[in-house]
């Protein structure tokens, strides 16, 4: 064979495997195994972000300016071509043998550089104890919905560990500063010390190794990582131990801020350094990192806003000159004589709660600001859940006209994109699904014309009958009212501590009766009735299973009016009866949820244990699992603190064990009371502390035909 001949097939083979090793066929192939082949992926130079769908022969063509914009571009294809939608219920797809064609080129383009992903809290909440895999799934769905600025908090324990030592601590001592694997946010926001560990050298060795992992694939695909930096906070004892200056912030709810160490303090700089030396030493220099000082509550007597505000700056631009600040506007955080003197361009504000308390200068905001954040740029943000909670809710005509009303204002110059900044992941999709759009739309439109298209999407076809039930969801329960603060879904009352009063599961929720219960269950039925016609739809039957409880929980509300009614009036049958109904309810909500994996406790728990090297690790990773999502807090901050069910779950296992547990004691209870006996008033604490202790297990994976549990529940129920 010529020498040529040889040339051209090695020049051939290293192309194909240049081309196999990208980021993008990567990702093609997590999806379906051979989906790389199926498309062109071709790349452009732009200035601005866009991606362009096309088609040249039998393939698909996907066009764009970087490894993001394909990857959304990707995404919108399997959306709208294909009825494929991959989201965190559903991450791989079979794929057909011939694409659907693109007949004619389709182009979407942004002005806005950043769509942010992730709040503090997210990573504890629903990432704790995330092993590689799931990451990796993660930064999938990070690339496919065009995020390109997440925060990125794993592995800042073992940054911490290293400065403190260098400073003179040993490992105990770093230990009764550090927080537990299940509390690291809280940690980090300056909120709390201590609280759920010591933690083990495995764990910090496992974060370690996996944050650099995760580092890794982000910057493959061009991803920007946020990283913590440096605002100040030193462990409470610092003052004594070091001799440094600190404020001293107070409690958040019952437990101690850090001290923060005064700016004007000649170690300020120093300690900073020692911080961004290590953290780069483990994970490089990032452009972009996060500091939030003084956060909820936290005191600022006796701090020159000013002077902390530059130091805090000062400190990062050593570390990286071309570093930008990226802040979280909550409450009066960052507060403005912190940020008014910094250069413009060297900050980014997170609008954290756009959707109902926008701070980027919208008068209507009851957080209002009347100047925005200055000078300085913006994102334009979804908060939406709060605590990883289950359930149904949304404003979504209300983001779309309000993020199109910031983009036109005369704030609209400093809006650089949008940001997901949730409590809690895996649940409301459609809503996440709508803000990463936003920004590659040019003219607003509406949630109706917009919702046909996503169910279409979603489901692979369009129904009549779904799009009925669709339609009635986006009037009612997420189409909660523009003036309303409340804080996440609308919360089950299965998840509230029993009492005659019972309301909300959580202290903060805010919540309201803003949807007509009934029109949940319609929707419920209405799906039930279709669900023949997708079964083995894996996106329809997880949003089947997810407004079933929806109706489930509805129901439950309403029984439990008839159970205190009952009581209030003496009413001992009726009581009995409607009791034994409330507690029924449950096991029933139990027993759905128990089909599918998002929804099992045993899923959560199993994640803890696996990180465990020893049983004595595992227990203790459990133990954090189980009092995050239940008491939250020792028994000051579950009670007297608001902690307690603030990160409720609608789970299998959850429901028959702990919140059925609850509410059968307090009703025990009421029916002694009503039989004229005197009982004992229940400690709940008591009874939540000591489930929080167990070990006892839980399957993770599914159990039974979620259709057909749905099916048999709702008819049970409501017929």
């Amino acid at each position: 064979m010529p020498k040529l001949t040889f040339t051209l097939i090695g020049l051939l083979f290293l192309t194909l495997t240049s081309q196999a090793g990208t980021p993008i066929n990567g990702l093609l192939e997590r999806i379906d195994t051979n989906a790389s082949r199926k498309f062109v992926i071709e790349y452009v130079k732009s200035d601005i972000d866009f991606f362009e769908l096309d088609q040249k022969g039998k393939k698909v063509v996907i066009r764009g300016n970087n490894h993001v914009s394909i990857a959304t571009g990707i995404h919108w294809y399997l959306k709208y071509y294909a009825g494929i939608h991959l989201t965190w219920n559903n991450m791989q797809a079979k794929l057909p043998d011939v694409l659907p064609a693109v007949t004619k080129k389709e182009r979407h383009e942004t002005t806005l550089k950043h769509r942010y992903y992730l709040n503090y809290c997210t990573h504890s909440y629903s990432m704790a104890f995330w092993d590689w895999e799931r990451w990796q799934q993660e930064i999938d769905w990070m690339a496919l919905h065009g995020i390109n600025l997440p925060l990125t908090i794993t592995g800042t324990a073992s940054v911490w560990r290293n400065v403190l030592i260098r400073l003179g601590y040993s490992t105990d001592e770093v230990n009764n500063f550090v927080a537990g694997p299940a509390f690291q946010t809280w940690w980090l926001m300056n909120n709390l010390e201590a609280w759920g560990g010591p933690n083990t050298a495995n764990w910090y060795e496992q974060q370690e190794k996996l944050q650099k992992e995760i580092l890794k694939r982000m910057r493959e695909f061009g991803i920007e990582p946020v990283l913590p930096g440096y605002s100040g906070m030193v462990p409470n004892n610092a003052k004594e131990k070091l001799g440094l200056e600190v404020s001293e912030p107070g409690l958040w709810c019952g437990y101690r801020h850090p001290a923060i160490l005064q700016p004007t303090d000649q170690q300020f700089q120093h300690i900073a350094d020692l911080y961004y030396e290590e953290l780069t030493k483990l994970y490089g220099k990032a452009n972009y990192y996060s500091m939030d000082p003084f956060h909820e509550g936290g005191s600022v007597a006796g701090v020159d806003l000013d002077t902390a505000g530059k130091a805090i700056h000062a400190a990062m631009k050593r570390a990286n000159p071309n570093a930008v600040w990226v802040a979280q506007a909550w409450q009066r955080c960052p507060y403005e004589e912190m940020i008014a003197n910094l250069p413009a361009g060297d900050l980014i504000v997170l609008d954290l709660y756009s959707e109902s308390r926008p701070q980027w200068g919208d008068p209507s905001s009851t957080w209002y600001r009347e100047n925005g954040f200055g000078a300085h740029d913006w994102l334009y943000c979804m908060l939406l859940n709060y605590g990883g909670n289950v359930g149904l809710h949304g404003k979504m005509t209300h983001v779309i006209n309000e993020f199109y009303k910031a983009r036109d204002s005369r704030f609209g110059q400093t809006l650089k994109g949008v940001g997901l900044t949730m409590e809690g992941i895996e649940n409301n999709p459609v809503m996440y699904e709508l803000l990463c759009e936003l920004p590659w739309r040019k003219s607003l439109f509406t949630s109706d014309e917009w919702l046909k298209n996503y169910i279409r999407a979603r489901y692979g076809k369009s129904d009549p009958q779904i799009e009925e039930a669709w339609e009635l969801l986006r009037t009612s329960i997420y189409n909660c009212p523009p003036s309303s603060t409340q804080q996440g879904t609308h919360e089950s009352i299965f998840c509230a501590r029993p009492s005659l009063k019972a309301y909300q599961a959580s202290s903060w929720s805010e919540m309201q009766d803003y949807y007509k219960p009934e029109d949940v269950i319609k929707v419920a039925g209405l799906m039930v009735e279709a669900a023949p016609h997708f079964k083995g739809n894996n996106n329809f039957e997880y949003d089947l299973v997810d407004i079933v409880r929806q109706a489930v929980a509805e129901k439950g509300r309403l029984v439990y009016s008839v159970v205190t009614s009952a009581y209030l009036a003496g009413e001992k049958e009726l009581f009995k009866a409607a009791s034994s109904r409330f507690l029924h309810l449950i096991e029933l909500q139990d027993s759905l949820l128990g089909t599918r994996d998002e929804f099992r406790l045993g899923k959560w728990i199993g994640m803890a244990r696996n990180m465990g090297k020893t049983d004595a690790e595992k227990d203790w990773l459990e133990w954090n699992a189980r009092v995050q999502i239940t008491t939250w807090g020792n028994r000051q901050a579950a009670d007297a603190g608001g902690l307690r069910d603030y990160a409720h779950k609608e789970w299998n296992g959850l429901l028959k064990d702990f919140y059925y547990l609850r509410w059968k004691a307090y009703f025990d209870y009421l029916e002694a009371k009503l039989n004229g006996q005197e009982p004992e008033n229940i400690d709940f604490y008591a009874l939540e502390e000591t489930w929080t202790q167990k070990q006892n297990p839980y399957l993770q994976e599914a159990e039974g035909d979620a259709t057909s549990m749905a099916q048999t529940i709702y008819r049970k129920i409501f017929h």
